[in-house]
């Protein structure tokens, strides 16, 4: 059973839903102050400091735990449909995150569709990592994390670091990752009556406006369609409720077939990112504890 508090999240998404549906004709402006709303139902994690920096070009924001590792960081993309969302939204979230792991958190606001369309955001992430490698920091004290178009991204950039021929991180954490622009996953049907926020209409929307010109079956937009081989440890978390849950089981089953040591965790009648939730439901501190215990030797912390 989900715990009471688990709710939140969709009470949160159905209100997005329903102002959508009232005004069909709702502008983006509009519709991203209405996502700037997305981290009202996160605790703040306390004893974590925010420093806004130029990451070689990028904006970004520092969440900086005290008495963390200053020698770790988490490299940090948020969600939204690569089209709202930003480090703003979800510097609550990634600070909880930093704080689990006792590590900095670089979040990053890279530039989002439709005034920047596909491949500026992993070109913005593959950016901000060279530059923390520029600043000293070892790939391998490194690992990315994300949730939805955020968590594609984590993924996504390890693609545009390995093309450039840089190091690679430790290690990656999508969560609630949506890897599948085309939106052909059964889940999208078998999960359409518990999923609050994710439709298949919405999906499409977003995948149209983020993509521009490029197509749907481009590998750092479509992770399904990617060569992964030799990537890094990944390890994924979805909720059960989710329509996107398919994009994590097939990409996980081609990630093992690629010989990636990767984790996959599916928590039950969870909603989308319900990692939101962090310092309110007890989903999503289990979550954010176990994302931290997987990820903590392999930082060497």
């Amino acid at each position: 059973m989900a715990s009471p508090q688990a709710e939140a999240i969709k009470e949160l998404y159905a209100g997005w839903l329903a102002a959508m549906a009232a005004k069909p004709d709702m502008g983006l402006d509009e519709m991203r102050e209405l996502f700037d709303h997305w981290g009202d139902i996160t605790a703040e994690p306390g004893g974590v400091d925010y420093v806004e920096v130029d990451a070689g070009g990028v904006s970004a924001m520092w969440a900086l735990p005290h008495g963390c590792a200053e020698d770790r960081v988490a490299l940090c993309t948020h969600g939204g449909g690569y089209v709202t969302g930003s480090m703003y939204t979800h510097r609550k979230l990634f600070g909880h995150i930093a704080k689990a792991i006792g590590c900095q958190a670089l979040i990053l606001d890279y530039r989002r569709a439709p005034e920047h369309t596909h491949p500026a955001q992993v070109e913005d992430a593959v950016t901000a990592y060279a530059w923390l490698l520029d600043q000293g920091y070892k790939p391998e004290h490194i690992c990315t994390t994300g949730d939805s178009a955020g968590g594609a991204l984590s993924t996504s950039v390890l693609l545009g670091i390995k093309a450039r021929g840089l190091p690679l991180p430790v290690a990656a954490m999508p969560m609630s990752p949506w890897y599948d622009p085309e939106g052909t996953g059964e889940s999208l049907v078998r999960n359409a009556d518990k999923d609050v926020l994710v439709k298949p209409e919405v999906l499409k929307g977003m995948a149209g406006t983020f993509l521009g010109k490029a197509s749907s079956k481009d590998p750092l937009a479509n992770l399904l369609q990617a060569d992964l081989a030799g990537l890094p440890p990944i390890y994924i978390q979805t909720g059960g409720d989710e329509t996107l849950l398919d994009d994590s089981t097939r990409f996980a089953e081609k990630a093992k077939a690629a010989g990636i040591d990767v984790k996959l965790d599916v928590f039950p009648e969870m909603q989308h990112v319900f990692h939101f939730l962090a310092g309110r439901a007890p989903e999503a501190d289990d979550a954010i504890r176990r994302m931290a215990a997987w990820v903590k030797p392999k930082l060497d912390l």
